[in-house]
């Protein structure tokens, strides 16, 4: 059931409909129900004892409509308290988001949002986590590139990756660089990236000295970059530091990672393995990923495998790692078609 249109329907303005400021406390907490819709209303009654489901029933029969101003003046009042409740492990950033988009739809949740959050937030890069990835772009293009590599270290990879892939091409291969020798970051860099961001965004944030950034941030990054794009930063990297790129390569998706995936992802992928690559790859592999590969073949096929590597004998690791490393070449390839989805790489989910 859609809260933003049960609402819409529901609060029209109608003469005699209360104020904010004439709400009772039921009322409020009625006006939450009536957003939350029927199925979580009902959940939330039942946990409440006889008397005060009473109490609410009869709230929300006493409201003759209340208009949109006042639903934002009851969230942010219930938000406002959510906020204080952080120090029992509230998780308040999410919450919030989810909570007023399925109250008043996502266009005017926009407006609630934005004040809501540039008022609160405890670190200035989760503001930009609700931010499309051209927004993002727009507000650090111009800033100097350790700026703009410290504020996409400090995203979620596959945000991070569409931002890296906003700007112009010729900055990526140096910004994924700078990314990767990010390590414990000094608090004038914090100072600065505080700044810029308090400027543009108009809040009065502060941010946590942490560690971000660094070879394993900088290989996920490039993880949900597509596979061109990969190639041609790397490429360019290379040039200047072939250690630095080994060393991003080693903690990107590897072949251990498709274990992750679904059985729908390694079955269309093991259809365009030759059976020869897999018993090669698999010749030295862990038993783990043997099993959980072999899982999403026939019984037939499994044993066929089982057989062909014990007859192998030894082989070179060196052969063994190419192999892993064309099935899995393999593997990002067909993602990047969009015919599988491989977890821990980009790409919208399959539902």
């Amino acid at each position: 059931m859609d809260a933003s249109r049960t609402w819409s329907s529901a609060a029209v303005q109608r003469p005699g409909s209360l104020p904010f400021e004439r709400l009772t406390g039921p009322q409020k907490v009625a006006i939450l129900m009536v957003l939350f819709g029927e199925d979580e209303a009902a959940a939330l009654l039942r946990l409440l004892p006889p008397r005060e489901v009473q109490e609410l029933g009869a709230a929300m029969v006493d409201l003759s409509g209340v208009d949109h101003d006042t639903v934002e003046k009851v969230l942010d009042e219930f938000l406002d308290h959510i906020r204080q409740q952080t120090d029992v492990g509230i998780g308040t950033d999410a919450y919030t988001h989810n909570v007023v988009t399925k109250a008043l739809g996502a266009d005017r949740a926009q407006s609630v949002l934005s004040r809501i959050t540039a008022q609160d937030a405890q670190r200035p890069i989760e503001l930009l986590d609700w931010m499309d990835p051209a927004t993002v772009v727009r507000l650090i293009e111009d800033e100097h590139p350790q700026i703009v590599a410290l504020v996409i270290a400090a995203l979620e990879p596959d945000l991070a990756a569409k931002v890296l892939n906003g700007l112009p091409e010729d900055q990526q291969s140096d910004i994924v660089r700078r990314i990767s020798e990010l390590r414990d970051i000094q608090p004038a860099a914090l100072e600065e990236l505080e700044r810029v961001l308090h400027t543009k965004l108009k809040a009065n944030t502060t941010l946590r000295a942490s560690q971000i950034g660094g070879i394993k941030s900088a290989a996920r990054i490039i993880n949900y970059a597509k596979q061109d794009d990969e190639q041609r930063i790397l490429r360019s990297i290379r040039k200047d530091d072939r250690d630095l790129v080994r060393e991003i390569e080693e903690n990107m998706f590897v072949f251990e990672n498709l274990v992750k995936s679904d059985d729908r992802a390694l079955q269309t992928l093991l259809r365009e393995v030759p059976d020869e690559r897999l018993v090669l790859a698999l010749k030295g592999a862990d038993e783990a990923v043997v099993e959980r590969l072999l899982s999403c073949v026939s019984a037939r096929a499994a044993a066929g495998v089982r057989e062909d590597m014990e007859a192998m004998g030894p082989v070179r690791l060196s052969e063994v790692q190419t192999a892993q490393r064309e099935i899995t070449a393999r593997a990002r390839k067909l993602a990047d078609e969009g015919r599988i989805v491989l977890a821990g790489r980009g790409g919208d989910e399959l539902v």
